[in-house]
């Protein structure tokens, strides 16, 4: 873990892969302390979701997807079948962290889709890490297209509640 200023940052990412791992800002410890963690395992990633670590629709459903992601690299899996069956369990432990939480299930599937269209494990492990990191790249753009068309609702000094 650590711990950076909070104040001294511009460009915070909730969620995000780096180096076949997944970090995250702790966001039990905000607004006091700006703390991140790091995982590599998605059984970590599941416990994060379930403990309130992670925080908001659009970072749920993309940290299942870099959950399944974790996955992908920790299986032993000898054959496409095996990788497929090992994922599934794993959706299945990451969705049972928040069942009603509508973007886990949406990430979750998502990388499903794509990981059965590949014709090898290697392919598999490709696609799965690829599709994550464009979700959460996709996530991304779409908050800031938000945050541009709903900055004309408002003048300087407004007070939001």
């Amino acid at each position: 873990m650590s711990e950076k200023n909070i104040q001294n940052n511009t460009s915070l990412k909730t969620v995000e892969w780096k180096n076949n791992k997944v970090v995250m800002i702790d966001q039990t410890k905000l607004p006091n302390r700006l703390v991140f963690v790091e995982y590599d395992d998605y059984v970590q990633v599941a416990d994060a979701i379930k403990t309130l670590v992670v925080r908001g629709a659009p970072a749920i459903g993309v940290s299942g997807a870099f959950g399944l992601a974790l996955a992908v690299l920790q299986s032993d899996a000898i054959t496409k079948e095996e990788l497929i069956s090992d994922l599934e369990k794993a959706k299945e432990v990451l969705f049972e962290t928040r069942p009603t939480a509508v973007n886990l299930g949406w990430g979750l599937k998502k990388i499903m889709d794509v990981a059965v269209t590949g014709d090898s494990i290697e392919k598999i492990r490709e696609l799965v890490i690829s599709k994550a990191k464009k979700m959460a790249d996709d996530d991304i753009e779409i908050n800031k297209t938000m945050g541009k068309i709903g900055s004309v609702l408002f003048d300087d000094n407004d007070t939001i509640m």
